[in-house]
Order: C-alpha cells, then structure tokens, then sequence
C-alpha cells in the first residue's frame, strides 16, 4: 500500500492510539502578539509549574487572580502560549523516535499538515527550504515502527526517511527553554518551581489513563471534574492519579509557546557528531547554552540533537562559531533553520 498525504490523515482513525480518545482542535496560528511583563512572567511561571493554581501566581507576581486567568485565556487563545500534559517515554513504556523526512518541496506542506494530524507525533516541523521535514513520533514500543516507518518511505514524492531513537535527555521536558526564561526574579521562580521527582519507577497505563492524558494534552490546565468525566474515575481518584504520574516523573507539563511572541523568531535543529566517550561531556555543555531549549542523546551517526532560539541571524551565526565552535570534540554539525511549524509540541496549527 502507498501512503498518500491523505491516507496518513485517515489512519489516525485506524492507529492503535498511544492516547485513545484523542481529538484535536485545530487552533489558529494567529500573528506574532505584543507581551507585556505581565503576561511574560506569567509564561515563566507556568514553565515552571504549567498547573499551578492562578492564585499562587497571581500571589507571586502581585496581580489579582482575575487578571493571571484572563491573561492566559488571551495568550491560549492567540496559540501564543498553551499548558499540555505530556509523559516521559521511558516511565510510561513507550519510545520517542526523532524522524527527519526529505521530500519534494510540492508536497512537503501536505506531508507535515498529515503528520501533524496523527495522535502519535509533535513538534512538526518545516525545515532547509521546505525540502525537510522534521517530527518527533511517541508510542508503545512497537507502533512508531510498524505504521509510519514502513509506510512513509513508500509515499510519494517522499525521498528519504530516517529515524533516531532518543536515548537520554540532557535539556528537555520540565526544563525545556529554561535558558531564555528569564523574567522571574529568583526568590519569585523558587516560589514557583514544582520539584521534579529523580524516581526511576515505571507505570504501566491503564485506558482511562490514556483517556486523562490525551485531556491533558489537549489543556494541560484541565480541571479534575473534566479528567473525571473522560475516564469515568472520581475527582479523588484522578487527582491522586495524577499527582503520582507527576510525582514518579511519568507525566509533566510543558507550556508550548511561540518564541516569536518572546522576541526569539530564529529557530533551528541541530544534529551533531560526538564521539560516544564524549556524548555526556557535550551533551551537559550543550544543554547549559542559554540558546538551546532541547538536546538529547540518540541513536544514529547524529547522535546529540538539539534545538536552538535566538533573536536573530547574526545572533545565531554567532552561536554556531562562538559557542559550539569552542567544543572541539564535535566532529559533524549539521544545522537546518525552522521555516514553519505545523505543530508546536502537542499544538495543532492553522494557516
């Protein structure tokens, strides 16, 4: 069978879902906003905590709680920044592949929009000219490889697919884009800040804990009365649930955000060459780049990827030989400039 743009669409309905239940909004992609301070620290603040209640932000940034929820329906709304529920691959048993997918420029806009649609994958992303695309695909061990691996390769007007298995996360997660966070205070952030667990334990999923997740992943502020109402647990039941989920490291809560809005319209992924004695060394160094909001470990000759925002091109040139040109054991570099996203972490965009 040939895997046509449209025929990716329509197995969504067919995939053995990661998140049964799952259903999407297409939100619009509204243009770049105008943020003030306020509505700056308010985005620090639920990076920092994506579910803590508006009143203990309100509290901290000394504004009433009316003005903190008024102020994130604007920013939910314009997609400009928006709290999901997402789970480390590792705790729940699944595995989170990186795929980079080069194909001709007349179809890639339809390829992206495809993959944005399906329940499994994030970060959708155009890249190089739109001759590359660029996802992140997560589910039970053995559904990123027997659907859309094998699948793709075969659609047309699609040239080459590759695939790399993450292996260890040295930025990312709770912490991701923590280097351009910079708008709380310390004692404000420290206030904030919910305390990730170090617990190895795995979980296995239940369905009515797909079902919450797949919720949260589409308001990752959603009240206990709607997580119970989609997994048909008590508002108790959910809230210790979820408390343990978060509390193990399974689940946590990303704010998916337009670095546009945050002064940061330059974008790009990084694919580097390390030599396996010194992937810890570069990894943790890399990760330490005010620049760099993900880097981590995967499988493959590019085995430490990485993305990167900065103010402007001259800013990222100067990234590339300054900074990553000081770490001498990066043998292979790779880089390609995001020229639109499809689908910004678990956010489905329009237009």
């Amino acid at each position: 069978m040939t895997l046509t743009p449209q025929t990716l669409i329509d197995q969504r309905a067919r995939l053995p879902q990661s998140r049964p239940g799952c259903k999407f909004s297409t939100l619009s992609y509204a243009s770049t906003v105008e943020l003030d301070t306020i509505d700056r620290q308010l985005i620090h603040a639920l990076n920092l905590d994506g579910r803590a209640p508006f009143s203990r932000i309100a509290e901290v940034l000394g504004v009433s709680d009316q003005t903190v929820a008024r102020r994130y329906r604007q920013l939910r709304a314009t997609t400009t920044a928006r709290v999901v529920g997402l789970t480390y691959p590792w705790r729940v048993q699944e595995t989170r592949w990186y795929l980079r997918i080069r194909c001709a420029p007349d179809v890639s806009v339809s390829v992206a929009s495809a993959l944005a649609h399906r329940p499994d994958t994030y970060w959708v992303r155009m890249l190089s000219g739109g001759t590359e695309l660029d996802c992140v695909v997560q589910g039970r061990h053995q559904e990123p490889g027997t659907l859309l691996l094998q699948k793709l390769p075969r659609t047309p007007r699609v040239l080459d697919v590759s695939a790399h298995s993450l292996l260890h996360v040295f930025l990312g997660g709770a912490d991701e884009h923590c280097g351009i966070m910079r708008y709380l205070t310390p004692e404000q952030a420290d206030a904030l800040r919910y305390k990730v667990s170090t617990s190895d334990e795995m979980v296995v999923l239940e369905d009515a804990d797909h079902r919450m997740l797949a919720a949260l992943e589409q308001d990752g502020r959603a009240s206990f009365a709607e997580l119970a109402k989609v997994t048909g647990w008590s508002e108790s039941t959910v809230k210790r649930r979820l408390d343990h989920l978060r509390e193990i490291g399974a689940l946590y809560f990303d704010v998916d955000m337009d670095m546009r809005a945050l002064g940061y319209p330059v974008e790009a992924r990084l694919w580097m060459s390390v030599p396996p004695s010194k992937l810890e060394e570069i990894g943790r160094a890399v990760a330490r780049h005010p620049e760099v909001t993900f880097a981590a470990a995967t499988t493959g000759s590019r085995n430490l990827v990485a993305s990167i925002a900065c103010p402007s091109t001259p800013a990222f040139y100067t990234y590339l030989v300054e900074k990553l040109g000081a770490l001498k054991t990066v043998e292979n570099l790779e880089t390609a400039p995001v020229i639109r996203t499809v689908k910004r972490g678990a956010t489905l965009l329009a237009g």
